[in-house]
């Protein structure tokens, strides 16, 4: 994996703030006719940290993200107890869309996309937002191409990728619109390891920690109890539309509370390099 040389990611000599609420949500309430997928959720999530949302299928996770990101609506606005999503303090609601684009991305779990775009093409997109000249785009849209290890597709039509070169051109796509975000930046990736291998999801989660060690907000939707673990400050963990638990990787990736949640029997041992919770299924 090759990091960028410029300070368009990363700012390591600046001091993080990560007393900051990045995002507050309450009263977060989502139905789909009868079926509740989120019940009631209030959370708050720093600044500087890897916040991972984890569960089983249908717990609410995606969901729960979509919400945060704006891409779904909410529910009873008019109630006597309505929900609200704050970003860096200031409401949702009162954030021009254009300058909103510019602080939060969310790379989604699966692209629509199936225009004959080239690869290059595509990273572009996420130059949409932004205030820079055509030269700084192009610029820009390169260094991420090569970040993420597709500066050699950049020509390829994009239908013909695979599943997992598709996920790493909307990564680079989605960080080259949030270039101009300085410290206010929020990445939300919905399962993006999910069609990658084995080097490309631990690089994919590197770059998202390194990240956050330089100040943005990141919130991850995974599967993968051990990654989560590896790269994540902070875990809920989801279960029928509620955060049943919420901690760091010891205090959430517990046998009881993984048998509980899973209906899995596992042994915890500890990382004999990075002293972090190993879950094995038994």
């Amino acid at each position: 994996m090759i990091f960028p040389t410029k300070n368009k990611l990363t700012n390591p000599s600046k001091q993080i703030n990560r007393t900051v609420n990045a995002i507050t949500a309450s009263n977060l309430n989502l139905k789909y006719g009868s079926k509740v997928i989120l019940n009631n959720i209030n959370i708050e999530i720093k600044a500087g940290q890897v916040t991972a949302l984890l569960g089983p299928n249908g717990a609410g996770k995606s969901s729960l993200l979509k919400i945060l990101c704006g891409e779904h609506e909410l529910n009873n606005p008019q109630s006597l107890n309505p929900p609200a999503i704050q970003y860096f303090g200031k409401p949702s609601t009162e954030w021009n869309k254009s300058i909103l684009a510019k602080h939060l991305g969310m790379l989604p779990q699966h692209s629509t996309l199936s225009f004959p775009f080239l690869v290059k093409e595509v990273v572009k997109l996420g130059g949409l937002p932004l205030t820079i000249s055509n030269v700084e785009l192009q610029n820009t849209s390169e260094e991420f191409m090569l970040n993420v290890g597709i500066d050699h597709l950049k020509n390829r039509l994009y239908p013909s990728l695979s599943g997992g070169e598709k996920q790493r051109v909307h990564l680079a796509r989605v960080l080259t619109q949030l270039s101009q975000s300085n410290e206010n930046k929020i990445f939300m990736l919905d399962e993006p390891t999910s069609a990658l291998d084995l080097s490309h999801q631990h690089n994919t989660l590197m770059l998202a920690r390194k990240m956050a060690k330089s100040g943005a907000t990141i919130v991850v939707v995974l599967h993968d109890l051990n990654l989560a673990s590896q790269y994540a400050d902070r875990i809920l963990l989801l279960n029928e539309g509620k955060i049943v638990v919420d901690g760091s990787p010891w205090q959430t990736l517990t046998s009881e509370n993984i048998e509980n949640v899973y209906q899995q029997k596992t042994m915890i041992m500890t990382h004999p390099q990075y002293n972090i919770p190993v879950i094995i299924p038994i």
